[in-house]
């Protein structure tokens, strides 16, 4: 259903990323907090968590929304791995596990030095495999995203894991609630956002850009965008490398420098984003209550 589409433009270079038929749909509703999207080429379908209600959702044209999975044991964020198999973070777990073609599933980290992980939140690949995930502690501070419980680990760390040995490091121990997290283009630069201002009105509400250091460490940790209103839940890059991040009142887009380019309007809070769609030219938006999906002149930075 097509909603009221609006946007706000502060440079040029956003006009250029819209499409004359760029509309705002609404492909679904009904779930509480919408989070965590993740596209499927090969079969054309998107999943989705819906946290608060323990499942995870399906759409597609052909079916429209559907329940995937239930219960899904608090999940959170998604992706793939390059052989397109899916990753995903659980809140109840305390884990990041992976989902077998058989559909078993394979638990990769659910410690670190002897502790449970607080709450793995959202997670991304790097070309040489190893997946990056940050570890608030949101799924144990309340039943709503998970089970309440004391939180093991001394910091909420951004980890890399190396899935084949299972080794897993804490790369950055310097962010109070870190959350969506992705690469620039060249791999050189890895952006997390800190969420504190949801239980903080005065904590961050920022995307921090860190440099990679020989593809396995981060350093020169600096601010790259503070988000207003609201904050930074989960983002996405496209082949420009502009960021596509959630906020509280739309899809903001900024360039890789920095420059805040403009917003696509959403009449709900927003999570999440991901590109899709047969030429990954479409961004679905998880918001709350609802599924969002618009149209655009660029196309997302993804795999498999």
């Amino acid at each position: 259903m097509e909603v009221e589409t609006r946007f706000e433009s502060f440079d040029a270079r956003f006009d250029a990323l819209l499409r004359p038929d760029s509309r705002l749909e609404r492909l679904g509703t009904g779930t509480i907090w919408a989070e965590g999207p993740v596209y499927f080429a090969e079969g054309e379908f998107l999943l989705w968590s819906d946290i608060h209600n323990n499942r995870m959702m399906r759409w597609s044209e052909i079916d429209g929304v559907t329940v995937y999975k239930q219960p899904a044991n608090f999940t959170n964020g998604h992706t793939r791995d390059h052989q397109g198999r899916l990753l995903s973070c659980e809140h109840g777990g305390r884990r990041v596990i992976r989902t077998e073609e058989d559909g078993t599933v394979t638990v990769l980290a659910d410690s670190y030095r002897g502790k449970r992980l607080n709450s793995p939140n959202d997670l991304v690949v790097k070309s040489d495999g190893t997946i990056w995930f940050t570890d608030p502690p949101y799924g144990i501070l309340s039943d709503f995203e998970g089970y309440p419980a004391e939180q093991e680990q001394e910091r909420c760390y951004v980890f890399r894991l190396d899935p084949e040995t299972g080794q897993l490091d804490a790369v950055a121990d310097d962010r109070d609630k870190p959350n969506g997290l992705a690469f620039n283009l060249d791999e050189s630069i890895l952006y997390v956002s800190d969420t504190a201002i949801s239980h903080d009105e005065s904590g961050w509400h920022h995307i921090f850009a860190y440099n990679v250091v020989d593809g396995t460490g981060l350093a020169n940790g600096r601010i790259f965008a503070e988000i207003n209103p609201g904050c930074s839940d989960g983002f996405r890059i496209d082949h420009h490398g502009n960021i596509f991040t959630s906020s509280l009142d739309s899809i903001q887009v900024y360039s890789p420098g920095g420059d805040h380019l403009g917003k696509i309007m959403v009449p709900e809070l927003n999570a999440n984003c991901t590109f899709g769609g047969p030429n990954k030219d479409r961004l679905f938006i998880t918001a709350s209550t609802s599924l969002y999906a618009i149209r655009l002149n660029t196309q997302g930075v993804q795999h498999p």
